[in-house]
């Protein structure tokens, strides 16, 4: 069994559409053994608790030196035993050193077709909002490995979603949830957890 740790700041959709991939057999040989949260009102939190799930909250008010901040998040997830760490709407940059630790065993899900609307500032509904903004016809999601950079890592699978007429950002923001999101997450977490995944020349093939 591969265990998961993810790291979460919000409401944990993403987490839940997880948890009920292990529960309907779409991830298998995969559990969660933590859920990490930077915001101690992160409903995602009561998620975890609602599963049985160890969690824990770690925030810069608790930790205002980064080098502090960067430690403890990397002790959390030593502590877990976890082999794979999902980013699961999470807004914390992730440290080299936590990025060293885990070589090509962290994954992200982004809210658009990388290399479209991402990097640095596109996060949460910005993306939505820029997307409709730019007139795009399809958008998306993306799982990808997480490096040194923002959104660079290589990416492991996409989803495209239509882009409606009419769209408001949190509606377009729903449909990529329902349609991309909750769809690759778990089965990029399947894909790992069955060995059927390999990152080779900085990019990610299915085996």
């Amino acid at each position: 069994m591969l265990k998961t740790a993810v790291m979460v700041s919000g409401g944990g959709t993403n987490l839940q559409a997880i948890l009920d991939g292990i529960r309907d057999g779409v991830i298998t040989n995969a559990e969660v053994v933590a859920v990490i949260s930077n915001n101690k009102k992160a409903y995602a939190l009561e998620r975890a608790r609602q599963a049985g799930i160890p969690s824990v909250c770690i925030t810069r008010k608790d930790y205002p030196e980064p080098e502090k901040f960067d430690r403890a998040l990397l002790k959390a997830l030593r502590e877990s035993g976890a082999e794979l760490v999902v980013l699961a709407g999470c807004l914390v940059v992730i440290d080299e050193s936590i990025v060293k630790a885990y070589p090509n065993r962290i994954i992200n899900i982004h809210p658009a077709l990388i290399p479209s609307f991402c990097g640095t500032g596109y996060y949460g509904l910005k993306v939505h909002e820029e997307a409709l903004k730019r007139g795009v016809k399809v958008t998306g999601a993306t799982v990808h490995f997480v490096d040194g950079g923002t959104d660079t890592g290589p990416i492991l699978l996409q989803k495209a979603v239509e882009v409606k007429q009419g769209d408001t950002p949190r509606e377009l923001q729903l449909r990529v949830m329902e349609e991309a999101e909750w769809v690759i997450l778990p089965k990029a977490i399947d894909l790992i957890a069955n060995g059927r995944v390999e990152v080779r020349d900085g990019k990610a093939l299915i085996l």
